[in-house]
C-alpha cells in the first residue's frame, strides 16, 4: 500500500498540534503514558471533575516544548467537557510577547478570552472593570501623545469605548491590548498604570466576570469553568527592569494571581522552573507540584533499549503514513516509506524520545 507522499508530509508537519476532537487527527493520535510515567492527563482531570468541581483550582503542567504538551491539553480539554464543563483553551502566544510579559497582561488575556467564549450570556454590567479600561484607554491615548488614528487596530476599531453602548468586555480588552502587544512603550505604559492595580484587577474578573458565568453557565446545566493557558512555558527568561527573571517573576512572585481566579485554571509552565534555585519557593505557592510531561524513553539507565517506547514512537509515525490502517498492519507496509526497518529505529534513537525532533526528522 503506497501511502499519499503529500498527505505524509502534512501529517509530520512538526509545527501543527493534534487535536483528538477531530476524527482525522484522533487516528493519529497515539497515547504515550504508559511509558511516560502514568495518566497525567487523567490526573489533572479527576482533580477537576471527582475531587474539586464546585472549588477552584490551580495547576501548572510542563514539559520539553514539542514534546506533545498542547496535543495532551486539547485532549484533557475534550474530556472536560465530556464530563460537562465549558473549557476556555488558548494559546498564550497569541495574545502576548512572549519575550516581556507582566502578570496584567496575563490576566488581560485570560479575560478577553472567557469573554469572548462566554459572550452569548447575559452578563452584568462591569462597573469595576469598565473604569479600568476607561483608565487605562486615557492612559494610552494622553501620556503617551499618540493620535486618536494611530489606535485604530484592523478588525478592532479605536480604542474609545463605552461598555454600556453595547461593546462586550472582551472588545474593551481587545481594543486595548492588541496595540500594546506590538508596541513596547505602550505596553510599559499599561502595565505600569496596571501593576500596582493587579488586586482591584483581579477581583473585577473574579465577581464581574467569572463567578457571573459559572453561575449561568451551571444553570445551563454546566458544571463549571475551565481555562487552560497553553505556551505560557514559552515566556523568555530575560530580567525584568527589576533584575528578577521574567520566568521567576510571574510564577512564583505572581504567584497569587495565577491561583487567586475564581475557576479551575491550568498554566503550562516553563521547564526551567523545575531546576531553578527557586523550584522550592514555586512549590511552595502551589497547592500541588508542576505535572511533568516526560519524554518517550528510548533507551534504559543500563543503555538497553526500551522496547515499549521505542514502538510506540514507530506507531506515531506509520499511523501518519497509513492512518486507516489497524496498528497490527501498518508494520507490514513500514518499506513503503523506509528503507528498513532499521532506518526508523535509528531516527528514533536519533530523536531522543522528543516527538517534534522525530517528526523533523521523518
Amino acid at each position: 500500500m503506497q501511502p499519499n507522499i503529500r498527505d505524509f508530509y502534512q501529517a509530520v508537519n512538526p509545527s501543527e498540534t493534534l487535536n483528538v476532537a477531530n476524527e482525522a487527527d484522533r487516528k493519529l493520535y497515539i497515547d504515550f503514558s504508559s511509558v511516560r510515567g502514568g495518566e497525567i492527563i487523567e490526573e489533572l482531570r479527576d482533580n477537576i471533575t471527582y475531587y474539586s468541581p464546585d472549588e477552584p483550582t490551580c495547576a501548572l503542567f510542563t514539559g520539553h516544548i514539542g514534546c506533545g504538551k498542547s496535543t495532551e491539553l486539547l485532549r484533557l480539554k475534550k474530556d472536560l467537557e465530556a464530563d460537562g464543563f465549558h473549557v476556555v483553551y488558548f494559546e498564550s502566544s497569541e495574545d502576548l510577547d512572549m519575550a516581556d510579559v507582566d502578570i496584567g497582561d496575563v490576566l488581560l488575556a485570560i479575560a478577553q478570552r472567557v469573554g469572548n467564549s462566554i459572550e452569548a450570556l447575559k452578563l452584568a454590567q462591569p462597573n469595576i472593570f469598565r473604569e479600568l479600561l476607561q483608565k487605562a484607554e486615557r492612559l494610552l491615548l494622553t501620556e503617551i501623545d499618540i493620535p486618536q488614528a494611530e489606535m485604530n487596530v484592523p478588525g478592532v476599531g479605536s480604542v474609545g469605548y463605552n461598555l454600556d453602548d453595547g461593546v462586550s468586555l472582551a472588545m474593551g480588552i481587545g481594543k486595548i491590548t492588541v496595540r500594546a502587544k506590538n508596541d513596547s512603550m505602550l505596553r510599559d505604559r499599561l502595565n505600569a498604570f496596571l501593576g500596582p492595580q493587579k488586586n482591584r484587577l483581579l477581583e473585577a474578573i473574579n465577581k464581574e466576570l467569572l463567578e457571573p458565568a459559572i453561575a449561568q453557565l451551571k444553570q445551563q446545566g454546566k458544571k463549571g469553568l475551565v481555562v487552560i493557558m497553553d505556551n505560557l512555558d514559552r515566556v523568555d527568561n530575560r530580567p525584568k527592569s527589576h533584575g528578577r527573571p521574567q520566568q521567576e517573576y510571574l510564577f512564583i512572585d505572581q504567584s497569587d494571581c495565577f491561583t487567586g481566579l475564581r475557576c479551575h485554571t491550568l498554566y503550562t509552565m516553563p521547564l526551567a522552573l523545575k531546576f531553578s534555585g527557586e523550584y522550592g519557593h514555586l512549590t511552595q505557592r502551589y497547592t500541588e507540584d508542576p505535572r511533568v510531561l516526560s519524554m518517550v524513553p528510548v533507551q534504559r539507565e543500563d543503555g538497553s533499549e526500551s522496547e515499549e517506547g521505542m514502538a510506540l514512537l514507530q506507531q506515531m509515525v506509520l499511523a501518519r503514513a497509513f492512518p486507516d490502517l489497524a496498528e497490527g498492519d501498518r508494520f507490514a507496509q513500514l518499506t513503503q516509506v523506509f528503507e528498513s526497518e532499521a532506518v526508523m529505529d535509528r531516527l528514533c534513537r536519533a530523536s531522543g524520545g522528543h516527538v517534534r525532533d522525530l517528526l523533523r526528522l521523518d
